[in-house]
C-alpha cells in the first residue's frame, strides 16, 4: 500500500496546498515519513487525509472558472463504519462548492472496495449540485466496487459504468480530461 502515489503528473497545473480556496492548502507533505495508514497498512505520505481511517484522497486539480474538480481516491470508502460519504461531504466537497465547483470527477481506480449504509449524503449533494448544472462522474471503478455502488442505487447520483470505465486519464492534460469527461456527461443526460 505505501508504494501506491497519487498522479504526479500534473503537478505543472495545479498543486492543491498552493492553492488559496483549497481545504489542504498550506499542507506540507514529507517524502520519507509514513505517518497515516489504512488497517495498519502505512500508505504514501502525498494522500490527503478526509478525517477517515479508510478513505484519502488527493486533489488532482480545480479549475475554479469552469466549476470543475478532479479527486484521485485511495482505499476504502466505508459509510457503515466511518461514513465516509459524511467526511468527503462536509471537508472536501462543501468548501470546493462554495468556491463555485458542481462538477466532481471522481477517479477510483485505487478504491479497493465500498460498503454503503444511508444514501443522505449522496441525495444532498446531488440536489446541491443539480441547480447548478453540476454532476459526479465515478471514473475507472474496480469491477466488484461498481457493482457495490450499484446495489446501494448511488448510480442515480454518480455518472458511472460503460465508457467511463475505460478512461486513460494519464496520458491527457487536466482540460482535456475534463472535455473528455464532459461529452461523455453530456451524451449520458441527452
Amino acid at each position: 500500500m505505501h508504494s501506491i502515489e497519487p498522479f504526479y503528473n500534473w503537478r505543472g497545473f495545479y498543486i492543491a496546498s498552493e492553492d488559496l480556496q483549497s481545504p489542504f492548502y498550506e499542507r506540507e507533505y514529507s517524502e520519507f515519513e509514513f505517518t497515516d495508514s489504512i488497517y495498519n497498512f502505512l500508505i504514501h505520505p502525498q494522500w490527503d487525509s478526509i478525517e477517515s481511517q479508510t478513505l484519502f484522497i488527493k486533489i488532482l486539480f480545480v479549475d475554479y472558472e469552469d466549476g470543475v474538480a478532479i479527486i484521485e481516491l485511495f482505499g476504502e470508502w466505508n459509510d457503515v463504519i466511518e461514513n465516509d460519504i459524511m467526511l468527503l461531504k462536509r471537508n472536501i466537497v462543501e468548501p470546493l462548492m462554495e468556491c463555485g465547483v458542481f462538477k466532481f470527477i471522481l477517479i477510483a481506480e485505487n478504491l479497493l472496495n465500498f460498503h454503503g449504509n444511508e444514501t443522505d449524503y449522496y441525495e444532498e449533494w446531488f440536489e446541491e449540485i443539480a441547480d447548478e448544472d453540476g454532476w459526479i462522474a465515478l471514473i475507472n471503478t474496480r469491477d466488484h466496487v461498481l457493482q457495490e455502488f450499484k446495489d446501494f442505487d448511488l448510480d442515480y447520483y454518480f455518472l458511472m459504468g460503460g465508457k467511463l470505465e475505460e478512461v486513460n486519464w494519464r496520458a491527457s492534460t487536466p482540460l482535456q480530461f475534463i472535455d473528455r469527461i464532459s461529452s461523455f456527461v453530456q451524451k449520458r443526460l441527452q
